[in-house]
């Protein structure tokens, strides 16, 4: 019987990779990304595909991976390449590979779809079990988010796609991840008469959704790419706002940009302290029969104790605890 127990994966970083440029390959395989994604989407133009999956593939079964994490994108279900993509990878791309990512995934039965034809690949090659990244880029996608996530056991998270999300729903902006100058607001006129500008966030009702629902299904919730890759201070704010939403991590479209990452979605030395004198105040409490849970004169309550329960084990797995 399968383990359909969702694998605890870390996901801070997100390398995408092109797949049609094996040296680009060759130095994922190194980097310090929680997770490689070998692209044969958006990066890869369409006489070059077939090609880049068999680059992809001599990829996942020649190199060295480490300890890290493995994805293939494929291309979306609406294009004549996905069923080549998804049969061919997850048949002869080896032991290696542990995930596959699905773009403009739009409703619950394109999920369906994904995890039949895993299930018949995997019973008739005995190959491990694969899980599915899928992307939330369309109005549609959206709006059936809760279902999407709770769609299959094979499902680990859902990405942002703000690039072709912004298209979908016709928004003015070619902006992918950034700020978006028109969404703004004037403040009323101060003492001088200045009118201050302020930007506002346009996918902060995106984001919400998605994590809200990745974490009512117990899947992983991740922002998409920040496109700018010299811009390493607009990269840590994005990143350190999708933290703080709940988010697990963010992708990388440039090696750049992946220690930034990791920095943000990785807990401070001050907050894992914090956690650590929680749970200690925790067990005093127990051990001495008391039922409030006290911290420098503040009471504790359960949401915090598990935040913190969740923060410490998070800091074991990075390796800071």
């Amino acid at each position: 019987m399968l383990d359909l127990t969702r694998p605890a994966r870390l996901n801070r970083s997100q390398l995408s990779v092109p797949g049609s440029q094996r040296r680009f390959l060759d130095k994922a395989a190194t980097s310090a990304a929680d997770i490689v994604m070998l692209d044969l989407e958006d990066s890869v133009a369409p006489p070059d595909k077939p090609a880049a999956r068999e680059t992809v593939i001599a990829a996942l079964n020649e190199l060295d991976w480490g300890e890290r994490t493995v994805s293939v994108r494929i291309n979306a279900l609406d294009t004549p390449f996905m069923y080549r993509d998804l049969i061919e990878v997850a048949e002869r791309g080896g032991d290696r590979l542990d995930l596959i990512m699905v773009p403009k995934i739009n409703k619950p039965a394109d999920v369906h779809l994904l995890d039949v034809l895993l299930s018949q690949i995997e019973a008739a090659t005995g190959r491990r079990r694969l899980g599915l990244e899928l992307q939330i880029e369309t109005a549609e996608g959206l709006n059936n988010v809760e279902a999407i996530a709770a769609a299959s056991p094979r499902v680990e998270s859902l990405h942002f796609g703000p690039g072709d999300f912004a298209a979908s729903i016709g928004a003015r902006t070619t902006s992918i991840g950034g700020p978006v100058p028109d969404y703004a607001i004037l403040a009323d006129a101060d003492a001088a008469g200045v009118r201050h500008r302020f930007l506002g966030d346009p996918w902060h009702y995106v984001l919400a959704r998605i994590v809200v629902a990745c974490r009512a299904a117990g899947v992983r919730p991740v922002d998409g790419p920040y496109a700018d890759f010299k811009d390493a201070e607009g990269l840590e704010v994005a990143a350190r706002r999708s933290a703080a939403m709940g988010f697990d991590g963010k992708w990388a479209i440039h090696p750049s940009q992946i220690d930034a990452l990791n920095a943000a979605f990785s807990p401070s030395e001050a907050e894992i302290d914090k956690a650590r004198r929680i749970l200690a105040a925790l067990e005093e409490a127990s051990t001495a029969g008391r039922g409030a849970v006290v911290l420098d004169g503040k009471m504790i309550d359960i949401a915090s104790i598990r935040q913190a329960q969740g923060l410490v084990e998070k800091a074991r797995r990075i390796g800071l605890a």
